[in-house]
């Protein structure tokens, strides 16, 4: 993708902020309806997952729209159903969960780094559809978005990880180890898609060199797949303030106050 495909800043937040409008549409619909909707996000490091989340869940209600990013599994979890885990992390009736990775970690880097044994991940090739063939006859709306970045892309960003202090944190171990291990990593992909793209629950394949183009293509796709409808908000009249009855507050003196930095910025 070269730099003439990038979308331009303006149009960019301009949709994405119509978007985000409908998003808040759909959170209601969902909450009234008590629907449970499942949105998982993957792909290779550093492809965009995170910034698509926090551009969806922006001005969503998280007591409604909740986001799911598990750590590594603890000794007990280790020794439960692999599923387990992230069956917990599933939304009630009316409410929205967001996997930042997800059950498909054991497709991904724990098969490519050894993390898990090949009886283990053949198991998960198998039993996947059938875990996702449960969750959506049971009713829960899946959608699965793998980000796509090309190597180069992936590598830039990397380096603007590496050079910025404010996310240097995003740079793990497990990033750099990606870099020699591309192809590996590609060749997992595309077994994962052979047994878990399937009718009940396919992939979406997000185009993500350009960030800007990805975030507005995914979230205009969710909404699109989902059959929401507005909700009318409840009417709400604020009542107008009581008199005052003599209520005197204590003295400013008695409380400590968090000092006015703002103001030396006027300076």
């Amino acid at each position: 993708m070269g730099k003439t495909d990038r979308l331009a800043k303006k149009p960019y937040e301009r949709e994405l902020l119509r978007l985000q409008h409908e998003l808040v549409r759909l959170q209601e619909w969902v909450r009234s309806e008590g629907v449970r909707l499942v949105v998982v996000f993957e792909g290779r490091d550093a492809a965009g997952k995170g910034g698509a989340i926090k551009r969806v869940t922006e001005y969503l209600n998280p007591r409604i729209a909740r986001i799911a990013a598990l750590p590594a599994p603890t000794e007990r979890q280790r020794g439960q159903w692999y599923f387990q885990r992230y069956v917990e992390q599933l939304p009630a009736a009316g409410e929205i969960v967001l996997f930042d990775r997800s059950w498909y970690n054991r497709a991904g880097v724990e098969h490519v780094m050894g993390f898990c044994t090949e009886e283990e991940y053949r198991l998960f090739l198998h039993q996947t559809p059938l875990f996702e063939q449960m969750l959506v006859e049971a009713g829960i709306l899946l959608r699965k978005y793998w980000f796509s970045v090309s190597d180069t892309e992936q590598e830039k960003r990397f380096r603007d990880r590496l050079s910025d202090p404010m996310r240097r944190w995003k740079l793990s171990p497990m990033d750099i180890e990606s870099i020699t291990r591309w192809e590996e990593y590609s060749r997992a992909k595309d077994v994962m898609f052979a047994h878990t793209d399937i009718p009940e629950s396919p992939w979406y394949v997000v185009e993500s060199d350009d960030k800007r183009r990805s975030r507005v293509n995914m979230i205009a796709h969710l909404l699109s797949t989902v059959p929401y409808l507005a909700i009318e908000p409840p009417a709400v009249v604020l009542p107008p303030r009581p008199a005052a009855t003599g209520y005197r507050r204590p003295p400013r003196d008695l409380q400590t106050f968090v000092p006015d930095h703002a103001a030396k910025l006027a300076d």
